[in-house]
């Protein structure tokens, strides 16, 4: 189990978006990747909690985080042998840790806790509530997503992660994200 939490050697830059449901990480990732004519790396979790519900209209369960952890490492993994400028991360085991601790009072796998800590990433982006809320089978704190924003800017600051704070409609969050990622891969050459 644990080397499927570990990310895999690659020669390319990689940028997590990171923050609260609903507040256009997924949107972002995908206009980053279409800018940098890149690939991005999606959320397994919607995949999975998606296909739970359609199937068992069931939510998550805490036996469900660490099969979304492999499955979302998984999907780094393959994707990051795809480039060699930027990879860009709808989520990481850092935002999987965040959600298990939140909604299971704490709790948090031992191995996940590990290497959510030990993957590295050069850049968060962490994007605020400032975002129409989207609901859908899936989204459940609507009522608390300025508490699961301060849950996690408080996690990467603890673990001495680079991010920028991401605010404003789709355009201004486009243009303060290339401006980091394009310092950062001319810092790369």
């Amino acid at each position: 189990m644990e080397e499927k939490l570990k990310q895999t050697e690659s020669n390319c830059i990689k940028v997590v978006l990171f923050g609260p449901e609903s507040t256009g990480k997924t949107t972002l990732a995908k206009q980053l990747a279409h800018y940098y004519n890149s690939v991005w790396v999606p959320e397994y979790a919607r995949e999975y909690l998606q296909k739970k519900w359609n199937n068992e209209r069931k939510t998550c369960e805490q036996l469900d985080i660490l099969p979304i952890a492999v499955g979302q490492m998984e999907l780094e993994n393959r994707s990051a042998q795809k480039t060699n400028s930027v990879l860009v991360c709808d989520t990481d085991l850092l935002e999987t840790k965040v959600y298990s601790e939140e909604y299971y009072a704490g709790d948090c796998d031992p191995l996940l806790d590990k290497y959510a800590i030990e993957n590295k990433y050069q850049l968060y982006l962490l994007t605020y509530i400032d975002t129409p809320w989207e609901a859908d089978d899936l989204r459940d704190k609507q009522e608390e997503r300025l508490e699961m924003f301060h849950a996690f800017e408080k996690v990467l600051k603890e673990n001495d992660r680079p991010y920028i704070l991401l605010k404003g409609d789709k355009k201004q969050r486009l243009e303060e994200a290339v401006k980091h990622i394009d310092q950062l891969l001319k810092a790369n050459q």
